[in-house]
Order: structure tokens, then sequence, then C-alpha cells
């Protein structure tokens, strides 16, 4: 059946008078079908027994039987229509991200309560009950969601209303007795609220951080520049103190040409070396920043929080710079790829970088940057630090 279909047109199977699929299809004598209650009002309505297609008149109104093939094909069309209508439907509706009546058996409709006790979702229609009938007016409706058993605590098969503020994730009301006894939670909502609000600070902290690192960026280029502008002159100077004193200079022209040289290649490469952390610290506040975006248009309580409680740390919100300490202590653990930064007047810890990835020698660079009309004459000083176990 479901191949002789495939090969008929559905236009075959109309009724000729209303248009539209068989229903009770019958076949008079002359050959033609229609519906049974379309051939029949059709002679209760005019003079004549006749065939609305050919004009045949029938002396006697003829017995109407129905065509058990015509109908079998009539039916399946008909039904393989409502399919149709109601996966297209189910397409439109998937499409907008909305969530679908569980209940609706043809064309689904959106849904607009979902039953955290039923774990289904209804439309308009069939929500009808759980307003009416007092048992399950006691069920938990929330807004219309997808996954309804990501919802439910797996362990006590009761709704995650809670959010656990010790454990960073959301619980049941009976896990509040057991698990996570003496623990600090609140409401799943106020929680979901206080987090959209501090992921949208976060996300203007991300991009200050970045746009203070891009600026970095320029200060090591513009510091570069002029540092080659001042070997520059250095040479020029020195070509003429060497013309002046060529007899009583001990080191030749070519190799002080080329010590000078050598100098800006390192500072150049050193200024490379700190560029691309910044740029790679750019990068990483980048892809943080779209996660950030990305996940303050979730507007799923449990999936915000859920997928929040996973991002890393929120950055330092000082400024190193802020803190103008006076003599600053760096320390290095290679191994663990950890580099810290002390206050060492004060004795206090300023911030550390941690799980870096160190996979060669590390050079150090350090920029006083530009003297400023003299408010940073002051010289930068290195000084080496003892190790004591």
């Amino acid at each position: 059946m479901s191949s002789a279909s495939s090969l008929l047109s559905e236009d075959q199977f109309l009724c000729s008078i209303c248009l539209d699929v068989f229903t009770h299809p019958v076949t008079i004598p002359c050959g033609h079908n229609f519906c049974k209650n379309c051939i029949t009002q059709h002679w209760n309505t005019h003079v004549q027994n006749d065939c609305p297609l050919c004009q045949k008149v029938f002396n006697t109104r003829p017995e109407l039987y129905i065509n058990t093939f015509i109908s079998e094909m009539a039916d399946q069309f008909r039904q393989s229509a409502v399919k149709k209508s109601s996966s297209c439907s189910e397409q439109q509706w998937a499409n907008t991200g909305d969530v679908l009546c569980e209940v609706c058996t043809e064309t689904k409709l959106k849904a607009v309560k979902s039953c955290l006790v039923c774990l289904t979702s209804y439309c308009e229609t069939h929500l009808e009950p759980h307003q009416r009938i007092s048992g399950l007016k006691r069920h938990k409706l929330i807004d219309p969601v997808k996954n309804l058993e990501d919802r439910m605590c797996k362990k006590h098969d009761r709704p995650l209303e809670l959010f656990c503020k010790t454990d960073q994730m959301c619980v049941c009301q009976f896990c509040t007795e057991s698990d996570h006894k003496s623990h600090v939670y609140g409401p799943v909502i106020e929680e979901y609220e206080e987090k959209k609000a501090e992921l949208k600070k976060t996300g203007a902290e991300i991009q200050q951080m970045i746009q203070k690192r891009r600026l970095k960026i320029q200060q090591i280029k513009e510091s570069v520049k002029l540092s080659n502008e001042e070997a520059d002159r250095e040479t020029a100077d020195s070509v003429q103190v060497f013309t002046a004193l060529i007899k009583s200079v001990k080191r030749s022209l070519a190799q002080l040409i080329e010590m000078i040289e050598e100098k800006q290649k390192r500072t150049e490469k050193q200024a490379e070396g700190f560029i691309k952390e910044l740029e790679d610290e750019i990068s990483e506040l980048m892809k943080r920043s779209a996660e950030v975006k990305k996940l303050s248009h979730t507007e799923d309580h449990l999936k915000f929080l859920q997928s929040s409680s996973s991002l890393s740390p929120a950055p330092p919100t000082k400024d190193w710079t802020e803190l103008r300490p006076q003599k600053v202590g760096v320390f290095v653990d290679y191994e663990e790829g950890v580099v810290s930064f002390y206050d060492v007047d004060a004795a206090t810890h300023i911030y550390s970088f941690t799980d870096c990835e160190f996979t060669d020698k590390l050079h150090p660079f350090f920029c006083p940057r530009n003297n400023n009309g003299g408010r940073n004459s002051a010289p930068l000083i290195i000084s080496p630090v003892s190790h004591t176990d």
C-alpha cells in the first residue's frame, strides 16, 4: 500500500464536489466516485439523480456502497498529510527554539508551562487539568523548558529549585537535608539574577584589560622606536668621536657599530617576546569575553548556573600601576609555571600568573617608560636576590 501510494497523486483521491480527500468514498453506476455525504446532499438538492461530472441521469437513486479500495488509499493520504503538517509545525517551532506541547498528537502547539512533577510540557489546552483538578494544582509549574529530566535531582527525583553556594551547584530540597546540610544555599532564580549581574561586570572588566594590554603593546613599540633612534644618534656621535680621535681609540669603529646594533637586536627581541605574551593574553581574554557574551544570552536558569560556575575565576580588579610599589620582587617557579610579584617594602603579594607553560629559556624585560618631563627620571635599579632554603 505504501509503495503504491507513492506512485499516485493526491489529486486522484479528491472528491470533485467538496474538493477534499474522500471521506467514505462511493462509486455510482457511471463509474465516478464521490464522498457519500457529498453525493447524497447533491441529489437531495437537485430534481434529477444525475452525476455531477458526466451529467448522466439515473431513473432511480442508486444504492450507495463504500469503495473500500479508494477508502483505504484516501485514509493513507489523509494520515500522510497530517504527519507532514505536524512535522512542518514541529520543525517551525524547533527553528525558533520554542518548546512544544508533548500531549498534542497531530499539530504540535507551543507549550505555555512545564510541570516538574509530570516532567511534561503542556500547551494552554492540555494544561487545563492542572488548573482545575485539586491534585494537579499542587504540581510545580514553570515556564516551558526542554530536557525536563535535567531539572530533576538524580538522587531524590525532586526539582532542582535551590543553588548551593558552597559547592556551586543546583540542588533539591532533600539535598539540603543530606549531602549539602549546613551549606549556604538560596533560590535558583535569585542566584541566576546575581550571576547575570556579575557576568555583565566581568565582561566589562575583560574589555578594560584587553584595552590596557593593547595600550602596553603600543607603549613597548614606541619605547623600542625611541631606543633605536637613540642608538642611531649614538652611532653617529661615535663616528664623529672616532674620526677626531682615531689614533687614540682602542676599539675600532666597526666593533663599536656592531656592539650598538647587537644592543638594538636584543632590545627588539625582548620587546617582541613581551609583545607576544601580551598578544596571547589578549587572545585568551577575547575567548573568555566570547564565552561570557554567549552565556549572558542564556535564559535557562539551570543551564546558566551550571555553565557560569565552570568559568575560570575573574581577573584581578586592581591594576599593578595603581599600587605604585617602590621595590617589586619577582619570583619565578619554572616547573610549576608560576610568576609572582610582591611589594617588598610592604611585604605583600601583588599578583601571580599561574598555569604558565614554560618551554624555553626565560628572559626578563624591564621598561621604565619615557622620561615624561622629569616625572619618570629616577633610575630603574635591578637588585639580585639571594636564595634561602
